[in-house]
């Protein structure tokens, strides 16, 4: 089978294919951040967020024209991940998890690929290991995820967009509830994860609301973004036109506007002063995961 080849459908909104490579070296924000490589399991999201940028990336992305046509529809698993890991892991590297998908999207509870991930890893782990996801799907591997943090500096980090559900069912509706995804914070922190709030991107909210109920669940700084807008990043990835559309119609446009995610950003800073800790957004803040 060539590499690149779709090999069979895995089930629900998955495909399989043999992969040439696994990690990337990095470039642009991530690099920024201090990561050296990033790790993606998969192309195409089945969480489908209305804002998710990399579809705007397009073969930048290494997507297919097919992909980001029909974005969030299925995914396809790079079924070979962890043969490649194991070919390519070395002990320098500080990886991220993942820029292009989330590693636990709907699709992984069937197809299974991060155990397998994990597996590698801890039989050869790197410097430092991020898991960046919105889906609590994560606490199904809390076991191995313990255990590669017995070798390794291992950090989560949970992406909480809102505190306002009906805003969350608007813009990804195919994701996990705040309330959920908070849960899933505090049971890794209890169990011994170093785990972060990401706030990412920034919806519509109350954001001190938000910032204290993202702080008291973690009991960390805070990582953040507003969502991606020309004002402020001319080039690259940027928000896909289905949440302008979403934002339009339910009257939420200034959250797409620089100034307003200035204000918004600013009381989030003043919020988490006041519980003793910070908020960062840019490479500066999730610099703090790849430390």
């Amino acid at each position: 089978m060539q590499a690149g080849r779709i090999q069979k459908r895995d089930g629900v909104g998955a495909r399989s294919i043999l992969s040439a490579s696994i990690l990337t070296k990095t470039s642009g924000f991530i690099a920024e951040a201090g990561f050296t490589h990033s790790l993606t399991p998969a192309r195409n999201c089945t969480f489908g967020c209305t804002y998710c940028y990399v579809p705007t990336l397009r073969i930048y992305a290494g997507l297919k024209p097919e992909d980001w046509r029909r974005w969030g529809q299925f995914t396809t698993f790079k079924t070979n991940a962890p043969e490649l890991l194991r070919r390519d892991l070395r002990a320098a590297q500080s990886i991220y998890c993942s820029p292009l998908v989330d590693p636990y999207q709907p699709a992984e509870a069937e197809v299974q690929m991060m155990p397998r991930i994990l597996d590698a890893l801890i039989a050869s782990p790197p410097r430092v290991f991020v898991v960046q996801t919105r889906g609590p799907l994560v606490l199904r591997d809390l076991g191995r995820l313990l255990e590669l943090s017995g070798r390794t500096k291992v950090r989560v980090g949970v992406s909480i967009t809102t505190n306002r559900e009906a805003v969350r069912r608007l813009y990804e509706p195919l994701c996990a509830s705040t309330v959920e995804r908070l849960g899933a914070i505090r049971t890794l922190r209890e169990a011994g994860i170093e785990t972060y709030a990401t706030l990412a991107p920034l919806l519509p909210c109350d954001p001190e609301a938000l910032a204290r109920a993202a702080i008291e669940a973690s009991g960390r700084n805070l990582i953040g973004d507003p969502l991606h807008v020309r004002a402020v990043k001319p080039h690259g990835a940027t928000t896909r036109a289905e949440a302008w559309r979403v934002s339009d119609v339910n009257g939420f446009e200034a959250w797409l506007d620089a100034d307003f995610q200035a204000g918004i950003v600013e009381r989030i800073e003043r919020a988490a002063s006041e519980m003793g800790k910070t908020f960062l957004t840019g490479p500066r803040g999730f610099a703090r995961l790849a430390e």
